[in-house]
């Protein structure tokens, strides 16, 4: 390695021992395509003299074979090992680099920069603390800039590295970088970015990664590297109610039942009272068990066995909680989704809702709204396509524990996967618990209301085989276009979907249709949800007992 401490070869423990204390920053490079990330990250690796020296050799090699720098090194190729990377000159997936200073520890995520790879990006930034925003100072802010900078605020990043780069294309013009700050500035004012850090760079060239540039005298602040190394991102996790996501339950013999996962958030001792979030049942911690032995506490990241006193019901999914501060126990949220898959989002179409350490059936019954990511501006929208994102309604099949995405990364934060292909469709970070379900009994009550008076007007009668649509692609009645008063007609094939456990989608054009759906759904004993689409209406019949009947799963997930 080309980086050597006179530490390591006269004090080897006492090495390490300096290299656990060190703090560990995890940020992420991000921004349009080639603005530059992968060289910055690889300047970076370079200058701090983390690299192998056969890293050196075949980064030399290939620089000349596959080099976009006519010869010269070209610090990408640290970074963009994939032959259609290097190929295109391009960064397509997400890689992870480890380097280390004196004073910090880091792990960076070079993000890749197309829209069509925004996925991607999302992943990286997930575990990030700090995320470094990239601009080309030649072209200012581009719509992926404004995407990445509102993904790493939706994720909980808080602290933002605005590296200017390319500066050397542009004489180091102060006029420009000025101008670009304040554009950014006024672009993420609603972001809530705790701090935003404006640097002037040449990733190609060094100026001010390391050492301050002699081409921008003009600028006072902090390097990168400084700024990476100083700014404090600590977050206060041991002050949180505590939380453990049940893992797995060890039982390794009759006289032996522990509780297996990693603290998320507050901090526990032996005696402290928990409470199970989804029966509500209380004990107290017996031991924190350990490979090492028993802790006299344990705090947020680390991975621990918990016994209790008392012999409770618990089990893969369960959470722990801090027994006065329980989460969020709903059937019902309203959360940000990013859509990630090129089939776009289908409101009611049973997907899988992955949290922590459960797995729960569930749907989007309707979305909010959508966001322009180009002016934050909330527009109306019936489905999500790829890489879009806006605010919607879930409803689970079963209760699950959840903190808003704000307070808990962990415990707010889930991924919706396709039943039928197992595919990551979308992240999701919890705002809130959504109201609960309106039962078919109080729209009825609409019902009678609007028909006390009576009506002379002709009704027409709609045959839910003709319009009844079951697929793949989810069970549909679509009434988006029938005007006037309208009755069903109810088929045994639309019965039978709902008997056995499937949902049912109608598509209203405007309210005045919810009554008579909920006639149909009081007659038939069904339970419905709905919310407002644009300027139409979504409603999801569903049979309650046939839901949480015992059903198997595997078959949908692949297994």
């Amino acid at each position: 390695m080309a980086h050597q401490s006179e530490l390591i070869e006269k004090d080897i423990l006492a090495y390490l021992k300096s290299q656990e204390e060190k703090s560990l920053l995890r940020f992420i490079t991000c921004g349009s395509v080639d603005d530059g990330k992968s060289t910055l990250i690889g300047r970076l690796l370079w200058d701090s003299k983390m690299v192998f020296e056969d890293q050196l050799a075949a980064l030399e090699a290939d620089s000349k074979k596959v080099g976009t720098q006519g010869g010269a090194i070209d610090y990408a190729l640290l970074l963009d090992g994939l032959q259609a990377e290097r190929e295109q000159g391009i960064t397509i997936d997400v890689a992870y680099r480890y380097f280390s200073t004196d004073k910090r520890k880091f792990i960076v995520a070079d993000t890749p920069g197309h829209e069509q790879y925004t996925r991607n990006m999302v992943t990286g930034a997930s575990t990030a603390q700090v995320a470094v925003i990239l601009i080309d100072a030649r072209k200012g802010l581009l719509t992926q800039t404004r995407r990445h900078s509102y993904l790493v605020s939706l994720v909980g990043i808080r602290h933002i590295v605005l590296a200017i780069n390319k500066m050397d294309l542009i004489d180091f013009d102060k006029q420009k970088f000025e101008a670009i700050r304040r554009d950014y500035e006024q672009f993420a004012a609603p972001l809530g970015f705790v701090s935003i850090a404006a640097i002037p760079i040449s990733a190609l060239g060094g100026d001010n990664i390391i050492e301050a540039s002699a081409n921008t005298p003009w600028y006072e602040g902090p390097t990168l590297m400084h700024y990476l190394e100083t700014v404090q991102v600590e977050d206060d996790l041991r002050g949180k109610p505590f939380r453990l996501p049940v893992q797995w339950v060890n039982r390794p013999h009759l006289d032996f039942r522990g509780f297996c996962g990693t603290v998320a958030a507050g901090t526990i001792h032996p005696g402290d009272e928990v409470r199970v979030a989804s029966s509500g049942r209380t004990s107290r911690v017996a031991r924190i068990v350990t490979m090492n032995g028993d802790l006299p506490e344990a705090t947020a990241g680390q991975a621990v066995t918990l016994t209790l006193t008392d012999e409770i019901d618990v089990s893969r999914g369960d959470l722990f909680s801090s027994f006065d501060s329980p989460p969020i126990h709903t059937r019902h949220l309203e959360a940000h989704l990013v859509w990630l898959h090129d089939e776009p989002l289908q409101p009611g179409r049973s997907y899988l809702i992955k949290t922590a350490s459960a797995l729960t059936p569930g749907r989007v019954t309707s979305l909010k709204h959508a966001v322009d990511v180009n002016t934050l501006e909330q527009k109306p929208a019936s489905a999500l396509g790829l890489n879009e994102i806006g605010v919607g309604l879930l409803e689970l099949d079963r209760p699950a524990a959840f903190d808003p995405y704000r307070q808990s990364r962990d415990c707010g934060s889930f991924i919706v996967i396709d039943r039928f292909t197992n595919a990551t469709v979308a992240a999701g970070m919890v705002i809130t618990a959504a109201p609960e379900i309106l039962q078919p009994q109080e729209l009825v009550s609409m019902a009678d209301e609007e028909t006390a008076g009576g009506s002379d007007r002709a009704v027409r009668r709609i045959n839910l085989g003709e319009y009844f649509i079951s697929g793949d692609e989810g069970n549909l009645v679509d009434l988006s276009e029938e005007r006037g008063e309208i009755e069903f007609d109810v088929t045994p094939a639309f019965l039978h979907t709902l008997a056995r456990g499937d949902r049912v989608l109608f598509r209203l054009r405007d309210p005045g249709q919810l009554p008579p759906v909920a006639q149909l759904a009081y007659k038939h004993g069904l339970q419905c949800t709905f919310g407002r689409v644009g300027d139409r209406v979504n409603l999801v019949l569903f049979n309650a007992s046939a839901i949480t009947s015992p059903k198997d799963y595997s078959g949908d997930m692949g297994l």
